[in-house]
């Protein structure tokens, strides 16, 4: 029995009841000879897609795709029977949790007090634990709230004059909280790209590009002597942060923004896996506690009028952000970490020097490739 995540007691009554949302932060492993995950894929899990043989040195399963030959993901909400992992191309997974569809909650000052307390509980859960943790801080709502509410040190990577060291400089100032900053320069970007892919098994240019600061600032955190690498993430996509959700362009097939995050929730279990990995391959234990179960719930109760609209996006979420914030932190917009960071320009900048062109086919994807075989 290994069980990542969750206390397998708390797992096991899950499948019993079919409970999506158990009050865990995810949990994925093997429970009693069944695979599970949860719904949300917030732990990797990866099952080998064919073995040579029954008596193969290969593990059948493993939480790091890097530890099997040929990995292929766990679906998020399934079980499957350890039985049935044999040497074939074709497997079968049991979906036993989905995302729920409750009503949303009329009441607009229950539902930001349901989720301010949801929030509150997810990170006491995390300082409840033994273990040295410190924040990383773009300077965004998102970061800060995690930041205010866990009291931790703060760490902010990107190149020079990048819009996230300047954002999160002015965001410490404002909370009256010191700041670490991790300066960054090309030849760190070709460093550590082998050692995200080796650890993520992706190679597109943008989950790389995302993954690079996420190591990064986890590499400088682990150097420093922590043990854990607590985030913003999820808040996007549970709580309307995206301009698609807003615009409902061809970005999303919902017609309805309340319809549009629930597809960028459904996200969720091809993303987390990415950052999960990136963090744990730096040697800390990523904590993301709006990720939470009761984080979760609350957000899905969330009336249309506190998701987005035109005028803000995360309405609800700010609403109560602004409740721990300055007011100018709750209401900022920030850039995507890829951009905010200047990673993305940069990588595809050394791509370019490399002679790979943008009129090239995925021309940072290719130099991406191009710099693991340079390993071999």
């Amino acid at each position: 029995m290994t069980i990542r995540g969750a206390d397998p007691a708390i797992v096991r009554e899950a499948l019993e009841t079919g409970d999506p949302l158990p009050g865990t932060t995810g949990f994925a492993g093997e429970l009693e000879g069944t695979l599970v995950r949860d719904v949300l894929g917030r732990v990797p899990l990866s099952v080998e897609r064919a073995t040579a043989s029954p008596d193969a040195e290969q593990p059948a399963w493993a939480f790091s795709p890097a530890d099997l030959e040929d990995p292929v993901p766990v679906p998020a909400g399934t079980v499957t029977d350890l039985e049935a992992i044999r040497p074939t191309d074709e497997r079968s997974f049991e979906r036993r949790f989905s995302l729920p569809d409750p009503e949303p909650t009329t009441d607009r000052d229950a539902a930001l007090a349901t989720l301010e307390r949801a929030i509150e509980s997810a990170s006491e859960g995390v300082q409840a634990v033994d273990r040295n943790i410190a924040v990383a801080f773009s300077g965004g709502v998102d970061s800060a709230l995690v930041a205010a509410l866990l009291d931790a040190p703060l760490y902010v990577v990107g190149f020079p004059d990048s819009h996230d060291v300047e954002a999160a400089r002015s965001a410490a100032e404002a909370m009256d909280r010191e700041l670490t900053v991790v300066d960054l320069e090309p030849a760190d970007l070709e460093r550590v790209v082998p050692e995200i892919v080796r650890a993520t098994g992706r190679t597109n240019a943008m989950d790389v590009q995302i993954a690079l600061p996420l190591y990064l600032v986890g590499e400088r955190v682990a150097a420093d002597g922590y043990d854990a690498l607590a985030v913003g993430q999820g808040a996007d996509e549970l709580f309307g942060g995206y301009e698609k959700v807003v615009r409902l362009d061809h970005r999303v097939e919902a017609e309805t923004t309340r319809g549009a995050v629930r597809e960028q929730i459904r996200s969720l279990p091809e993303q987390l896996p990415r950052d999960v990995l990136t963090i744990e391959a730096t040697g800390l234990e990523p904590v993301a506690p709006l990720l939470h179960d009761e984080v979760v719930e609350a957000a899905l109760r969330l009336p249309d009028a506190l998701l987005a609209d035109g005028e803000t996006r995360k309405r609800g979420f700010r609403t109560v952000a602004s409740n721990y914030l300055p007011d100018e932190i709750a209401q900022r917009d920030k850039k995507a970490v890829q951009y905010g960071s200047l990673v993305a320009r940069e990588l595809d900048r050394l791509a370019r020097q490399a002679g790979y062109k943008r009129r090239m086919d995925d021309h940072v994807g290719q130099y991406v490739r191009s710099l693991l075989e340079d390993e071999a």
